[in-house]
């Protein structure tokens, strides 16, 4: 048995024992359910196929990026996304017991701002029905950046360092 996979094991058992793995197509709809709730731009039906403790991890450097810790993090995210316009089309899922992969294309239509229009790979780890982890990966990553950067300010310098 390879190290990594003797690494894994032992992570999985340290933790309180293996999670329940659905099949791969259980592990698709979930994801489907997902992106039918944020086209939606339903809240209520994102938080309901993502576990309370779910991390989110958004690259790049912009006002969105870094990862989110928990539910309600996760739901201010794609809240920000909903008031960018920020709109997403599923092209492609692929599966297994404890993974989906999904290829989409990301885009917005911000009138005289910046807009973005590219690939984007997300890789989603789901255990027991629910997303408790996802990765997003942009084709484009400099074309986000400008676009985020494009849609929100930070606050000034005082405000920032009280918080």
């Amino acid at each position: 048995m390879n190290t990594l996979l003797k690494t894994a094991i032992a992570s999985t058992l340290i933790v309180g024992g293996p999670a329940m793995a659905g099949t791969p197509e259980e592990n698709i709809q979930v994801v489907q359910d997902f992106f039918a709730a944020y086209g939606a731009n339903d809240l209520e039906g994102i938080a309901a196929v993502m576990d309370e403790d779910v991390k989110w991890h958004i690259p790049g450097r912009h006002p969105l990026s870094g990862t989110r810790n928990g539910r309600d993090e996760v739901l201010e995210f794609f809240g920000q996304l909903g008031v960018a316009g920020f709109k997403a089309e599923p092209i492609y899922f692929g599966a297994d017991e404890t993974h989906v992969v999904d290829i989409h294309r990301g885009w917005s239509n911000a009138e005289g701002k910046p807009n973005v229009d590219t690939t984007w790979a997300l890789v989603y780890r789901i255990e027991d029905g629910k997303i408790v982890e996802a990765t997003n990966l942009s084709a484009d990553q400099d074309a986000a950046n400008t676009f985020f950067w494009s849609q929100y300010t930070l606050a000034p310098l005082p405000d920032r360092l009280a918080e």
